[in-house]
């Protein structure tokens, strides 16, 4: 199989930071005003991605896939589970994603209401008929496609950024909405990059030079995904308007609006649906499940990600969902102190558990850091509630594993 350069790393996640679901979390922002939505989008996507470039470079440095970078912490069965969940949160993800999508795009023809015959099940189809085709063509392969696409994206995205910031020079003042603390503004930051940290080492790990592509991977995503905040609070801010393709419709993009809409949603929806397929096949290899069960139930990576696609066409069409926040939290709340786990015992205690059953220890470590994770919620901290719980997780996984290794000796 070809090796990602740098250069491939960077468009694959240029198209995962454009996406319609970013724009909108950016709108919840806006009660904080400018300034102050600005330092918090900062804080929370730098925390975010420094979790997200450690995960990154802990699969580009031992060429494993996500779910199997966690076998090195948790045991084999350990990493099943994480794997198991990663495929759920991924198929919500990539129903979240199309409705997303589909929603915005039926708004600029006024479309009517959901169901299978509306418009916006038309969309679905439409969309997610894409994302197949971007799955059939394979990560590797999509070289010119990637490059048009990613240009077209740019381009675009600067465009909808001056129609929204021409007028900015009038006042940036707190826009009407629900109140928001800076710290839960932190964490809504956070929680998009910690929503890629199970999907980032199945790109690195086919990377020709994993830390350069992983940098690349990150630093690309992290000021993408700034940006569809900025874009989002700055909409709900100066032109008062949370919904972005009513911006678009409002400026007269026509065409263009639609290829901002559909693209921005297949780019990133597709990284969802074929790293989904990379965990399915996670579920059977190196875990423990006899040869024969693995022949009769093994799980293939490009049919499971199409599965997973038309699952989220189905799921987008027929249930609202347009809070995600639960689903956020949810998301940060498992995979935050998993990451950690993961960072002490690869960086800091040098542990390897891949051939273990079941590691017990990082298991429970695990288990008490997502409950910290849901008390923590709780709490109004300053920095929100990830950074905490990860590095009293990291602590905990540091004293248990030297606790565990002075037993031994």
């Amino acid at each position: 199989m070809k090796k990602l350069t740098p250069f491939q790393s960077a468009l694959i996640w240029f198209g995962a930071g454009v996406s319609i679901a970013e724009i909108l979390t950016g709108t919840y922002f806006a009660p904080l005003g400018f300034a102050k939505g600005l330092a918090a989008i900062l804080t929370g996507h730098v925390i975010g991605c420094v979790m997200m470039f450690l995960a990154g470079i802990i699969g580009g440095r031992t060429r494993r896939s996500a779910m199997e970078t966690t076998k090195m912490s948790f045991g084999k069965r350990g990493g099943v589970f994480f794997a198991a969940i990663n495929v759920l949160q991924l198929v919500g993800w990539t129903a979240i994603m199309i409705y997303d999508g589909a929603d915005a795009t039926k708004s600029l023809f006024g479309g009517s209401s959901r169901g299978l015959l509306s418009g916006s099940f038309l969309w679905c189809l439409v969309i997610g008929g894409l994302i197949l085709l971007w799955i059939a063509v394979g990560i590797t392969n999509l070289g010119i496609i990637n490059k048009i696409s990613m240009s077209a994206l740019f381009i675009l995205s600067i465009v909808l950024s001056v129609i929204i910031f021409q007028g900015g020079a009038g006042s940036a003042a707190p826009a009407a909405g629900d109140a928001i603390s800076f710290g839960s503004a932190v964490e809504l930051a956070v929680a998009m990059p910690l929503s890629w940290l199970p999907l980032i080492s199945d790109y690195t790990r086919e990377a020709e030079k994993p830390v350069a592509a992983t940098a690349a991977s990150v630093i690309t995503y992290g000021l993408i995904s700034v940006w569809m905040y900025v874009i989002g609070m700055g909409s709900a801010i100066y032109t008062g308007e949370s919904n972005i393709a009513n911006v678009l419709a409002a400026a007269g993009l026509g065409a263009a609006a639609l290829v901002i809409l559909i693209l921005s949603t297949v780019t990133t929806t597709f990284l969802d649906a074929w790293s989904a397929g990379i965990s399915a096949e996670s579920l059977t290899e190196s875990s423990g499940v006899p040869e024969e069960a693995k022949k009769r139930f093994r799980f293939d990576g490009r049919k499971t990600a199409f599965a997973v696609t038309i699952l989220g066409m189905v799921l987008a069409a027929l249930f609202n969902m347009d809070d995600i926040t639960p689903f956020l939290y949810l998301i940060g709340s498992v995979f935050a102190p998993m990451i950690a786990v993961q960072i002490a015992d690869y960086f800091i205690l040098k542990q390897d558990h891949f051939e273990e059953k079941c590691s017990v220890r990082s298991m429970l470590v695990w288990a008490a850091g997502f409950v910290l994770y849901r008390l923590l919620m709780k709490v109004d901290l300053p920095l929100g509630n990830t950074l905490p719980d990860m590095l009293i997780t990291t602590a905990l996984a540091v004293l248990a594993g030297k606790f565990a290794a002075g037993k031994n000796r």
